[in-house]
């Protein structure tokens, strides 16, 4: 059986602040990103992997997403992206968008709306747990960055899971409401697809998720 062209081809990894500036404001962008399109052509490059794109409030260099359908101000806007994909497909290559479906931002509008009361309709779209008896997190879970995998929240009085920073907190794939087990589709890739499919991107990179405990 033939191999998928994203099995056996080049592959190469953009962060997209620090490739190219195409308006001198001092970060790469995406329309720096299509200036260098017959370098990377040139190179013998197959696909472009792009780092994080969207809105972030950047605590974690994009990967901290607080809207999967748009794009990072500073790198362009959706009609840079438009060009950018039309650029690329021009020169027979590929575009891989980095998608994050393990955790959002605590700026992304559900996070917010799970935080603000223990009765909200997306409380249980992220893990919540209460704290032992003597106030201490829930486990001895440890996050990949360092330190507890908890984090108080005083407005509702109860720990939020985060596998990496505070500032990412993980979303709960057991519950239906965020993965429907039937199709395996949840809110966020259906939000990423109906704003990303329409442009054809190539293929997603998952990063990916950690069981909701």
């Amino acid at each position: 059986m033939a191999q998928a062209w994203w099995q056996r081809g080049v592959v190469y990894q953009i962060y997209p602040r620090s490739f190219m500036d195409s308006n001198g404001d001092g970060l790469g962008d995406l329309r720096g990103i299509a200036s260098k399109l017959d370098y990377l052509k040139w190179l013998g490059v197959d696909a472009l992997w792009l780092s994080p794109i969207f809105p972030s409030p950047m605590a974690d260099f994009g990967y901290d997403v607080s809207n999967y359908v748009d794009i990072y101000p500073p790198f362009g806007n959706l009609d840079d992206f438009d060009h950018l994909l039309a650029a690329v497909h021009q020169r027979d290559l590929k575009l891989i968008l980095d998608l994050v479906p393990n955790h959002t931002s605590n700026h992304h509008e559900w996070f917010v709306e799970s935080r603000s009361s223990r009765d909200n309709p997306k409380r249980d779209w992220y893990v919540w747990r209460d704290a032992q008896p003597d106030g201490s997190p829930p486990n001895n879970w440890l996050a990949y960055f360092g330190g507890p995998s908890w984090t108080w929240d005083e407005t509702t009085g109860q720990y939020y899971l985060h596998s990496f920073l505070p500032e990412q907190p993980d979303l709960n794939y057991r519950n239906p409401e965020v993965k429907k087990s039937d199709c395996r589709r949840d809110p966020l890739l259906a939000q990423a697809r109906r704003g990303w499919l329409p442009r054809r991107r190539d293929r997603p990179h998952d990063q990916g998720r950690t069981a909701a405990r």
